[in-house]
């Protein structure tokens, strides 16, 4: 097997899909400016510098997926997909992508399933490791399910993905993972060929130390 690897958020994408969600969301009037604007700038500012607690911000995050029923959250994303997430798909994604034609394609994100899995549909990248709401007869409960894919996580789903196919980490022949976080460093570290795309500062000065390729998506 084959494994080609992506992260979507400043990667595949030329911003966030998890904090513009926040922020669509903001601007519809269904959550409170002065409240909600402020807290997730701070929960976005900590992700950056490495310190997010990611069951913090997933309990921000997914609440008020449990307060509206799913098919007014499918209509708020369909606009969203429309007006805040094509316009951000990188220039380079569909180069990137076309180059790993043949390789299994997969998104490995900590941003959660319900605002992740359209955006791979669009790309078409077949396969997706997000952190998954937990759901109640088909409406969501503002609670996480299992292990969110999340810095070490991402091992942790990625392995037990092989495992539901049946494989294990030796039967990968050949992996890449692109990467634009100093989040994403333990999985950039067990693939075999981790690359930074238009990475932060902490990951460029790690690639370069480790002679990883840095790339743009973006020129």
């Amino acid at each position: 097997m084959r494994l080609a690897l992506f992260d979507l958020d400043n990667t595949l994408l030329a911003g966030d899909s998890d904090f513009e969600w926040a922020q669509f969301l903001i601007d519809q009037g269904v959550l409170d400016r002065e409240v909600y604007g402020a807290r997730n700038q701070a929960f976005y500012d900590q992700y950056k510098a490495g310190t997010l607690d990611i069951h913090e911000f997933l309990d921000f995050q997914l609440k008020p997926l449990a307060r509206h029923p799913r098919a007014q959250l499918d209509a708020w994303h369909r606009e969203f997909m429309a007006t805040r997430i094509i316009p951000m798909i990188a220039p380079g994604t569909a180069k990137l992508l076309k180059r790993h034609a043949e390789d299994v394609r997969m998104i490995v994100t900590a941003t959660n399933r319900f605002v992740t899995a359209p955006i791979a549909r669009h790309l078409g990248v077949p396969h997706l490791i997000a952190t998954d709401p937990e759901e109640n007869g088909g409406e969501f409960t503002g609670r996480v399910a299992g292990t969110p894919s999340f810095r070490e996580g991402k091992i942790t789903r990625l392995t037990q993905w092989l495992a539901d196919q049946g494989k294990t980490w030796a039967n990968v022949a050949e992996s890449w993972f692109y990467s634009d976080s100093l989040n994403d460093l333990p999985l950039l570290a067990r693939v075999l060929h981790p690359v930074a795309v238009d990475p932060d500062a902490t990951l460029r000065q790690h690639a370069e130390a480790h002679g990883w390729p840095v790339i743009s998506l973006r020129g």
